[in-house]
């Protein structure tokens, strides 16, 4: 079928609207019509190759929208379902059978790779060329995405769809480092380093966890401004005091028990490093280009510190997705603050606006 698409076709180029040639799905593939998509800093790593992944490629795996045809293996959900798309795991190894999809041994390839799980190519151009396709298992900057039960999500239709894709990624990965993975009780301190659409999603997960202290480090203040509506409860903007000092001001000289890192800026990963206390836990989930280092003081680490990633917010989507709806709409988690609408047309606005940051998460929004 004929789909409109955004397509890079070369490393930190623009996004291009072309008509494609979407393959009908497979038995076990769905067809979902896009009604909104996130843009998400991983896209745009890997439009400019700082993760090498083939080109040309339609990127996007954020999407949101309704089921349009299912294969005949596909039980999960049927024509006329409202779905978030996310990202792709096998269900068959370690991991996944323990219930820790998020560590799935065989992502990699079928996220990333630009081909089916089944090594097919999905998408072709008007001459027939290959366009790499199933980034993250959806390609969802499109009118049209072929995605699989593993990674669709089945929502409830008194949502907002359009608004929903963010959830499927960035939304999910803030909220669940704190809910899922960091699991700080209530009264306890957090920091989160980085005031983008993940450490915001991680400061209102951060409040639905009944934190006490929340600490919100950016050098934005339009961003720590919302962070304090959001529920922060301390700013740092880390151009005019060092975070590290406020934060042993803050805590009488003994650090935070948990400490989120979100920018993917190494420098700012030794300040959360040392911003810990005794025994204290900090999170990374800021993506810097391959290769990236810091020095680290060992002794300090030595005192029980824990330094761990975290992918997805170590989130079982099938679950937690549904959750984070049902908080939006009782007014616990306002995520919807932190969007802006596109349309796919504007997506190079879009990509920009998000790398100066003026925009939060931008979602480019399709006709219904």
């Amino acid at each position: 079928m004929k789909i409109e698409a955004a397509v890079v076709r070369e490393g930190k180029g623009d996004f291009k609207i072309e008509t494609l040639e979407l393959a009908e799905p497979s038995d076990d593939q769905i067809l979902i019509k896009i009604v909104g998509v996130g843009l998400c800093h991983t896209d745009l790593t890997c439009r400019d190759q700082l993760y090498p992944v083939p080109l040309p490629m339609v990127f996007g795996h954020e999407g949101s929208g309704v089921v349009e045809k299912v294969g005949k293996n596909v039980t999960k959900v049927e024509p006329g379902d409202h779905v978030v798309l996310t990202f792709y795991t096998c269900g068959k190894c370690d991991a996944c059978l323990t219930g820790d999809p998020t560590s799935c041994i065989n992502s990699f390839g079928p996220n990333f790779m630009g081909r089916a799980v089944d090594g097919s190519c999905t998408i072709h151009d008007h001459a027939g060329d290959e366009v790499g396709c199933s980034f993250f298992g959806q390609s969802s900057f499109a009118t049209h995405a072929l995605a699989y039960e593993r990674n669709t999500i089945k929502v409830t239709k008194d949502a907002p769809l359009d608004l929903l894709g963010p959830l499927g990624c960035g939304v999910q990965t803030g909220a669940g480092s704190v809910l899922n993975a960091l699991n700080p009780p209530a009264g306890s301190a957090i920091a989160v380093f980085g005031a983008g659409a993940v450490g915001l999603s991680a400061v209102m997960g951060a409040v639905v966890a009944n934190c006490t202290t929340i600490i919100s480090i950016d050098v934005n203040p339009d961003r720590l401004e919302l962070a304090k509506e959001l529920g922060a409860t301390h700013t740092l903007n880390a151009l005019e005091v060092d975070p590290v000092e406020e934060i042993q001001k803050l805590t009488g000289g003994a650090g935070i028990a948990y400490v989120l890192e979100t920018s993917g800026v190494g420098p700012v990963l030794s300040q959360a490093i040392m911003s810990s206390c005794v025994g204290g836990e900090v999170g990374i989930v800021g993506a810097p280009a391959m290769g990236t280092t810091i020095p680290l003081d060992i002794n300090h680490m030595l005192f029980n510190r824990k330094l761990r990633g975290i992918v997805e917010g170590e989130s079982n989507s099938d679950i937690f997705i549904p959750r984070l709806i049902s908080l939006y709409q009782q007014g616990k988690f306002p995520f919807d603050k932190l969007i802006k609408f596109y349309d796919l047309e504007q997506i190079n606005e879009a990509a920009e606006d998000s790398e100066k940051g003026t925009t939060l998460k931008a979602i480019m929004r399709l006709p219904k």
